[in-house]
């Protein structure tokens, strides 16, 4: 299942290889779906044409087993992240900004007290004008890439029960040092979505929360 309510623009063609320039102005879900099902025929997928927000994310994550995160805001991360920790599903983090790039998996729904969710590594968003989108501050081309490939894999590990995922992990990737770095996470016993026990305390204004507002 794919959801997302933007359509293809040429800005988006050096990073994002499912679409095509003869595809710009098509729903991404669409085009995503069409590159697919060319790969793959007997693929079944759901190409659903909405924005995730905090009335139908708990529908769009129903029969889930694994959610891949693709934002590019913060205000879409918190929600998925506050969504996967009340309905105990493993979220895959990935995120990229010019020529960097982080993957981490947060798993606290389903390992209360063991693992950190998102607001355990971010307790707060930074100031908007710090976090410019890709549109705005550009990125490297085949760094969605490398992040990609790797959500991928952690994904088949999780559905699999291969290998260890990176539970209380983040990878940091620099492109132009071609270094990689990782950062052990733990939880924060005063976050307020995943301790053990704590009741979930409803979804909020992301957008606000993530504007200073």
């Amino acid at each position: 299942r794919i959801a997302d309510d933007d359509v293809v623009d040429r800005s988006n063609l050096q990073r994002q290889i499912l679409h095509a320039e003869s595809r710009i102005g098509v729903a991404k879900v669409d085009s995503a779906r069409d590159t697919l099902a060319a790969l793959n025929p007997r693929v079944r997928i759901e190409a659903v044409k909405e924005r995730v927000t905090s009335e139908n994310v708990e529908r769009l994550l129903e029969g889930v087993d694994v959610v891949l995160d693709g934002a590019d805001n913060f205000a879409a991360r918190y929600l998925l992240n506050d969504a996967c920790v009340k309905l105990g599903k493993p979220l895959v983090y990935g995120a990229v900004h010019r020529f960097e790039g982080q993957v981490g998996v947060f798993d606290a729904g389903r390992h209360r007290g063991t693992a950190p969710c998102y607001r355990c590594l971010f307790p707060e968003p930074p100031p908007p004008e710090a976090a410019p989108n890709c549109s705005e501050a550009g990125v490297l081309g085949v760094v969605p890439g490398i992040v990609g490939l790797l959500q991928a894999t952690e994904t088949i590990k999780l559905i699999l029960g291969l290998g260890t995922p990176m539970t209380g992990r983040l990878l940091h990737i620099d492109a132009l040092g071609l270094r990689f770095r990782e950062t052990r996470l733990s939880p924060d016993p005063d976050c307020p979505v995943c301790p053990p026990g704590r009741d979930f305390p409803g979804y909020i204004d992301y957008a606000r929360f993530c504007s200073g507002g």
